[in-house]
């Protein structure tokens, strides 16, 4: 069983930029897959990004795509999400996922590909 547990997210005007992040326990960090999901009220949970456990391999929301880097460090068991350039609609709650996913270049990845989940960080932006 993995726990996942996220921290960084908070309040950034519009053109900001944060740094999520989240450490992993109970189990062999290196072998999973790791992935940022999002949910904004009234929505669906929505793919961010993801990264192979060897961090070989990273894919990217068309939304995201050259604005967010996901990074992991395997020494720390953690995993990172670096947004840039803010917007509003980018205000969700942000989720670390977990999981021994088929890495794949697609923008989309689903929830259901993920075993363990985070509890999650709120990210506001205002305009």
């Amino acid at each position: 069983q993995v726990q996942l547990v996220e921290s960084g997210g908070g309040l950034v005007q519009a053109g900001g930029s944060l740094r999520l992040s989240c450490a992993a326990s109970g189990g062999t960090f290196s072998r999973y897959a790791m992935g940022w999901f999002r949910q904004a009220p009234g929505k669906e949970r929505e793919f961010v990004a993801t990264i192979s456990g060897g961090a070989i391999y990273t894919y990217y929301s068309s939304s995201v795509k050259g604005r967010f880097t996901i990074s992991r460090d395997n020494a720390k068991n953690t995993v990172y999400l670096r947004m840039n350039s803010l917007k509003p609609e980018d205000t969700a709650v942000y989720y670390c996922a977990a999981g021994q996913v088929y890495m794949r270049a697609t923008y989309t990845y689903t929830a259901g590909e993920y075993d363990f989940w985070g509890q999650g960080t709120q990210v506001t932006v205002s305009s």
